[in-house]
């Protein structure tokens, strides 16, 4: 067996000192970009991990935020701790602040804490970060991940696509010809692929798509009110939108109210996530099931077995929606059959 060495040997190695070296495992930020790479870089080549007087890694887990709030992230929440109760892990929560990464003082943080690994929701690392995790052995996994991601990055996620295509597609089958979407942040690669999906639908049920139905949202109530007005303020508004998460559609219900308009006499409207509210809320709303549960418990088992050093069979998992049909939708009033 190799020996291992120390921090020493990475010091002269890389032609610097000791206390730089100590810098850059401790994620500090005072080090020059391409003396942390190198160091960076020799830490990884040689498996190199810091002594500490007890366990190597910490019985924890970190699970990380772009934005923590609503029942959407208490949804992932559970999922995430009772594999974590079970496997006598710690879970530790952070946020950051609405940013699609976390923050440097979140790197350095976690490389203090030596956790098993983290698991990102709605937020990605950059190539440092990354490298900074990878050089310290801290596997991490992404959970809808903000945008494209490299092949070789766990990820867990859903069929937003598919999702999309089926929210559309239940309202065409109902009649309506004048369907809106209102989408998440377009930044955000699972609102591009749910408003992809539905685009697709349209032009598979022979419907031109209007550019001016297409709106952004943030995935919150405020989007959903705010989109959901001026679309059903237009000379010609839609008969049924497609508000791309639960909470817009919320912002929907409320938006219909103001303007005098039942639902789904008036309009239809569906939703995106299948939250415990889709059912409390009047009328009860149609929805995608999106399994976010299953989602987190799956990320938290692949985060634990890479911790282990496990191969997972796949690094990249999509799982199935389907559509849950309640109350909110029904076909077009006659006078806007076309």
């Amino acid at each position: 067996m190799a020996q291992r060495v120390t921090i020493a040997e990475i010091a002269g190695m890389a032609g610097v000192s000791v206390p730089t070296v100590s810098k850059v495992l401790n994620g500090r930020t005072d080090v020059a970009e391409g003396t942390r790479a190198r160091v960076e870089q020799l830490i990884q080549e040689h498996g190199y991990r810091r002594r500490t007087a007890g366990t190597t890694n910490s019985p924890m887990i970190d699970l990380v935020f772009s934005q923590f709030g609503g029942e959407w992230a208490i949804q992932l929440i559970a999922g995430v701790e009772e594999v974590a109760r079970s496997e006598g892990v710690q879970l530790v929560l952070s946020e950051c602040g609405g940013e699609w990464r976390p923050r440097q003082e979140w790197i350095e943080s976690v490389l203090n804490r030596r956790p098993l690994g983290a698991i990102l929701v709605f937020s990605d690392l950059d190539a440092d970060q990354r490298a900074q995790l990878e050089a310290r052995r801290i596997p991490f996994v992404v959970v809808d991940p903000v945008g494209d991601v490299a092949d070789d990055v766990p990820a867990i996620g859903s069929a937003n696509w598919n999702g999309g295509r089926m929210a559309t597609q239940h309202l065409t089958a109902l009649g309506h010809r004048r369907i809106a979407v209102i989408g998440g942040p377009v930044e955000v690669l699972c609102s591009r692929q749910r408003v992809d999906g539905y685009t697709d639908a349209l032009r598979s049920a022979g419907i031109e798509v209007d550019p001016s139905l297409i709106r952004v949202g943030d995935f919150g109530v405020s989007g959903g009110h705010r989109e959901g007005l001026a679309l059903l303020r237009l000379p010609e508004r839609p008969t049924a939108i497609f508000a791309g998460s639960d909470m817009q559609a919320l912002g929907v219900y409320q938006a219909a109210r103001e303007l005098g308009l039942e639902i789904p006499r008036d309009l239809s409207v569906v939703g995106y996530d299948d939250l415990p509210v889709a059912q409390w809320v009047g009328p009860t709303l149609t929805t995608v099931h999106q399994p976010l549960r299953r989602m987190a418990e799956l990320a938290t088992r692949l985060v634990l077995d890479l911790a282990r050093g496990i191969t997972p069979a796949a690094l990249r998992l999509d799982l199935a929606v389907d559509m849950r049909v309640r109350d909110s939708t029904a076909p077009p009033p006659l006078s806007n059959l076309s």
